[in-house]
């Protein structure tokens, strides 16, 4: 079989996650035998496109035999998935629900499927760690990723259903980066009714941003205030080996969700597609675990994180 060539499309470099999910695509690229070339869209969905599109369009021999993109966007680009298609390229979508795969896998001379982690588990988790650790139910204050995202939706979907029904949520948005939750997060403690809400729980929608979050409090001018929200437990999403879970080690983060780079499952299901000539299943599932485990939570409850970030 010939040494395939590969083009991963991600949405920023500013993002533990993202930079992961390149790594384990460089490493299980090198570990297949073929090569990766891995672009940053800089969370602009009109820059992705643009780039997406130069490089389907050029008339270079070395066009990539599949692009794989986790889009900036709501839409999964469909336009440039079907001129990757009808170019010959094979097609894969990260993290992103789209209605055209089953329309292009029927045209399609390469494999076209798309791979996701189970967004909705991962905002039941995140609503049993509520549950965990404010069982009476309270205030949470939510950080959610871009309203555009149908990860965002699931997410938030899957929290409704296992959060207690006594807990109240007040949402900000952020962008799926640490910067993004610290500008929400400062904005929001400068309106009059910030400090007197009674809250009880942070959680975002991601690791980084739920140390935004830590971040923006630990400036607050207020000692009281930012010593008491510092107190309240975090928790985010993502659980990466160095951050996420080193963050609940030190007791930065009380728990978050293990959500392992889905760049070695596309890849490995990509390259089988090329070798038997077949597609493979449509959506491809990576499942997310609680760290530490929600029974571990409870335990955890009364130790105070520190407050401090580096």
């Amino acid at each position: 079989m010939k040494k395939l060539r590969f083009l991963l499309s991600l949405i920023t470099k500013d993002n533990d996650y993202q930079i992961e999910q390149a790594s384990a695509a460089t490493e299980t690229a090198r570990r297949l035998g073929h090569e990766v070339q891995i672009i940053f869209a800089g969370n602009d969905s009109i820059a992705q496109s643009q780039q997406l599109l130069t490089t389907i369009q050029s008339t270079s021999e070395s066009h990539p035999d599949a692009i794989l993109m986790e889009p900036v966007g709501g839409t999964g680009l469909p336009h440039v998935a079907r001129a990757a298609v009808s170019a010959g390229m094979g097609w894969v979508i990260l993290n992103r629900e789209v209605d055209y795969l089953t329309e292009l896998r029927r045209i399609a001379h390469a494999p076209v499927f798309g791979v996701s982690t189970d967004h909705l588990e991962v905002g039941r988790i995140q609503g049993r760690h509520v549950t965990a650790l404010v069982p009476a139910g309270g205030t949470v204050l939510y950080i959610h990723g871009p309203s555009t995202s149908s990860v965002v939706k699931q997410r938030a979907i899957g929290m409704h259903e296992t959060m207690p029904e006594s807990t109240k949520l007040i949402v900000l948005r952020g962008n799926w980066t640490e910067e993004s939750a610290y500008r929400a997060v400062s904005s929001w403690m400068l309106l009059s009714t910030a400090q007197k809400t009674p809250l009880d729980m942070i959680a975002a929608q991601n690791d980084d941003m739920a140390m935004g979050a830590r971040k923006a409090i630990q400036e607050h001018s207020n000692v009281a205030v930012r010593e008491k929200w510092l107190s309240l437990p975090f928790t985010g999403v993502d659980g990466l080996p160095n951050t996420g879970q080193e963050y609940v080690r030190r007791g930065l983060l009380a728990a978050t969700v293990i959500s392992p780079p889905i760049t070695t499952l596309a890849l490995e299901a990509l390259v089988g597609g090329f070798q038997k000539g077949t597609q493979p299943a449509e959506l491809v599932m990576s499942v997310p675990v609680s760290f530490p485990s929600i029974s571990d939570l409870g335990s955890r409850r009364s130790e105070k994180p520190r407050t401090h970030t580096t």
